[in-house]
């Protein structure tokens, strides 16, 4: 940890400013060297685990370091911190009265129990021939021999139409583009706010917006055409939402309903997307990790039968999964802000005031990953476990807002690259590249990043 965390009664004073330039702040710092991760991680070195950055003439608090893991993930945080700030404008922009990500106490709690078992990874346990049947499918539809594919659009057409599936019983993949210029901008503009809201006027985006309505509205139809005529153990997330709306409007009301069912659309198609695409890179860079992969996958998809406890047999891609999430998380920092007035490492914090909370700086930190910039697998292995150091590892955030469908995401990452490494023989195209990283709205990898598909292997 730093030196600077001893704690020290500056109550009367601000934390360290980082050095930026006039009026755009520290905009670009946090848009290069792999995004606002790394750039915290330095700062943290040189400032302690508070400072402060500005992005274009907004000023925002940074706590940073295992000293902020910790805080966010006591009571003591869950009482101080609150999102709703960050998230008002996405509500306004869909004239929502809640949204999960926005609330706080007793209604964010209220929610994530009537999203908790839609978003598990109980909807694929039992289903698994379902699921790889769905993502053969898609490889065959969009990877094939010979070519040459953009991974990032890939993946987020290979996830959405997963989630489609399992999650909502429909397949948009025509409203791919649609959701992924919905959701960038509004990000951008209305959330972490790093870019000008004149581009709200865009007609691309407008014409975006109001296709992923269409998209909630068609949902909302299909809920209603087919209420009474299925199984309960073929319900999903959709049924969950539109029942809990119907028995009580006053947590789910019409309005918020289609920001409410394209959700897990705008969910996947930046985390799971972004994290899937990254570990495609890593693992083609890393030719010995890729021949593991390889014999690990093509034992498991050599039984007769597959089951929960074949997933236990893949170690070499659950750790490069695990790598992908720390070496790359998707959300490298969470966005709060003060619920009340609070110290914090002898800092004042006034309530309202806005925050970044950099909880994947310790990624980074040699005190927790030896060599922390090497691509290592073996990482997570039960005798070594480094993960599991007290505040070490925070890919889905930590607190009342972990990410709620944290073990869906981890059994379809598995799941969806094995399938795909089983099925594919792949290399970088160019064979040389170097993997950058866009960070706006969140940090993924380009969208020039491709691969090219040498052979379907089985």
């Amino acid at each position: 940890m730093s030196e600077n965390s001893i704690r020290i009664d500056r109550s009367h004073s601000e934390p360290p400013l980082v050095k930026g330039l006039p009026i755009l702040g520290n905009t670009f710092q946090m848009a290069k060297d792999g995004g606002p991760g790394p750039f915290f991680y330095k700062c943290y070195r040189e400032h302690g685990p508070i400072f402060r950055v500005k992005v274009l003439n907004q000023t925002y608090k940074v706590l940073a370091g295992p000293e902020a893991v910790e805080f966010m993930g006591s009571r003591d945080g869950k009482e101080k911190l609150r999102s709703k700030e960050f998230w008002q404008q996405m509500k306004d922009a869909y004239q929502a009265k809640y949204q999960l990500t926005a609330e706080s106490g007793e209604i964010h709690a209220k929610l994530r129990a009537v999203m908790r078992e839609g978003y598990s990874r109980k909807i694929l346990v039992g289903k698994f021939d379902q699921f790889l049947q769905a993502t053969d499918d898609m490889l065959m539809l969009d990877w094939k021999s010979g070519q040459s594919v953009p991974v990032v659009s890939g993946m987020q057409r290979l996830v959405t139409g997963q989630l489609g599936l399992f999650l909502t019983g429909r397949v948009p993949l025509n409203y791919v583009e649609d959701i992924r210029i919905t959701i960038k901008t509004i990000l951008n503009v209305l959330v972490t706010r790093q870019r000008p809201r004149i581009l709200l006027y865009a007609p691309s985006y407008r014409r975006a917006f109001k296709r992923v309505r269409e998209l909630g509205e068609s949902m909302i139809e299909d809920y209603y055409a087919n209420k009474g005529k299925k199984k309960e153990e073929d319900k999903n997330l959709i049924d969950d939402i539109m029942e809990e709306h119907e028995r009580n409007s006053d947590l789910i009301p019409e309005s918020d309903l289609i920001l409410t069912l394209t959700g897990p659309y705008v969910a996947g198609l930046d985390t799971v997307a972004n994290t899937t695409a990254n570990l495609i890179y890593l693992v083609l860079k890393h030719p010995d990790v890729y021949k593991k992969i390889q014999q690990e996958v093509d034992t498991v998809f050599g039984k007769s039968k597959l089951d929960t406890a074949c997933l236990k047999e893949m170690p070499t891609l659950s750790g490069a999964i695990m790598e992908s999430l720390r070496m790359y998380p998707v959300t490298a920092a969470a966005m709060r802000s003060a619920n009340t007035d609070f110290n914090f490492n002898g800092y004042e914090i006034k309530e309202g005031e806005l925050l970044y909370m950099g909880i994947t700086v310790p990624h980074l930190m040699q005190e927790f990953y030896p060599n922390p910039e090497k691509f290592d697998v073996e990482r997570y292995d039960k005798g070594r476990g480094e993960h599991l150091k007290t505040n070490a590892f925070s890919p889905y955030g930590r607190g009342p807002h972990t990410c709620l469908g944290r073990s869906l995401a981890d059994i379809q990452m598995l799941l969806s690259m094995a399938r795909l490494f089983y099925r594919l023989d792949l290399e970088l195209d160019p064979f040389d590249y170097e993997l950058k990283i866009n960070v706006a709205p969140t940090p993924g990898p380009e969208r020039r990043f491709k691969v090219k598909v040498k052979r379907h292997r089985n």
